[in-house]
């Protein structure tokens, strides 16, 4: 019998820790001698005010869905995927290989070919430290921390070398052609009549990690395969005993999990830059890792985090620009939030325990 209700685990929990973290952000802002709540508002005005502020924050939220997804899943087999970053990377090489070297006649199946492409690139580069952990023993956590850095190197490499156009002194593809140009949201809307920023980056793929949700819940709770990996995530003796192949699971919950990281790719890549940059992943594959802990590794505790922190890197953008609140101190409210919905989940989780436990005792008294 559970103590504690499911919605109070998917809700409760993390909207507390998330007050907590506000509350102890809020004392860091006055400590440097600026006003919380007027540091609150021009967040709220800068992210969520205006269309404008809308299409950034969907556009990081969409980033951070794909990562935040490819954590989970991990998440559910008890697999600490921390290589995110590296490869949803790789993720970005397969969408500039996929949208330079193909002539495709429509954007849409330029999507499809280029999510495809993104999907196989973070798949395959998952799969080494999945088969290094199923095979050699090797910890996943280690080797996915330094896969990122080889990651880096070999985009580095193949950026100045191979991709970057001739005569060109910048660390970066070609741009890509008119043609595999992603619909913005300001190009979706419009026909329906809705007057939607020309200038915000937010496009399609929004629609694809939305879509991408859906595809994680059903597998997860609606398929034999996600059954075998949350048993495996429970006990792999069990699991073991069921007749549940550990090979197996490591290996494709690992390159699901890297395919996801991959397909950030076409938001950052393919509908915002239209090209391959250096650093195009920004760290959005570490902050994959506090979503789907703030989501419950569930789908859509994943996509209400990736909005709040798509809200938080907008709106500390705005606070950036318009106060004498540092950029830095967003990365210490994400870190914050990361403290309460991570590593001191059970700081609030034990006292609403013996709180439900002492209303379920009162109730049967």
């Amino acid at each position: 019998m559970e103590v504690m209700p499911k919605w109070a685990e998917v809700i409760l929990v993390p909207l507390i820790s998330l007050l907590l973290a506000a509350i102890l952000s809020a004392l860091v802002i006055l400590a440097i001698g600026e006003d919380p709540i007027a540091a609150v508002k021009l967040m709220v005005t800068g992210a969520l005010g205006s269309s404008y502020g809308w299409g950034y924050t969907l556009y990081y939220a969409t980033n951070f869905m794909f990562t935040g997804l490819a954590v989970s899943v991990a998440f559910h087999a008890r697999l600490f995927n921390i290589g995110g970053e590296g490869q949803a990377a790789l993720g970005g090489l397969g969408v500039a290989l996929a949208c330079l070297y193909i002539d495709w006649p429509h954007w849409s199946l330029a999507l499809i070919g280029a999510a495809v492409a993104a999907g196989l690139f973070g798949a395959a580069w998952a799969a080494i430290p999945a088969w290094l952990q199923a095979k050699r023993g090797s910890h996943i956590v280690i080797t996915t921390i330094m896969f990122n850095f080889i990651a880096a190197s070999l985009l580095n490499y193949v950026l100045v070398n191979v991709l970057r156009p001739k005569g060109s002194m910048d660390p970066a593809s070609a741009r890509f052609s008119d043609t595999v140009h992603l619909p913005t949201l300001h190009e979706m809307l419009a026909p329906i009549g809705i007057n939607f920023s020309k200038s915000a980056p937010a496009n399609v793929s929004l629609l694809v990690a939305v879509a991408a949700c859906i595809f994680v819940w059903f597998l997860i709770w609606r398929t034999r395969l996600g059954y075998e990996i949350r048993s495996f995530g429970q006990s792999e003796s069990a699991a073991r005993y069921a007749g549940i192949q550990p090979f197996k699971i490591i290996m494709v919950t690992m390159m699901i999990s890297g395919a996801l990281a991959g397909m950030m790719a076409i938001n950052n890549v393919m509908g915002e830059a239209e090209r391959l940059v250096l650093n195009s992943v920004e760290g959005a594959g570490f902050i994959g890792i506090a979503v789907a802990l703030m989501g419950r590794s569930h789908p859509f505790g994943v996509f209400i985090a990736a909005i709040l922190f798509g809200f938080l890197y907008q709106g500390g953008a705005e606070l950036a620009l318009w106060t004498a609140i540092p950029r830095e101190l967003i990365v210490v409210i994400q870190a914050l939030v990361i403290l309460f919905t991570g590593a001191l989940d059970n700081m609030v989780r034990m006292p609403l325990e013996r709180m439900f436990l002492a209303i379920s005792k009162r109730g049967e008294g």
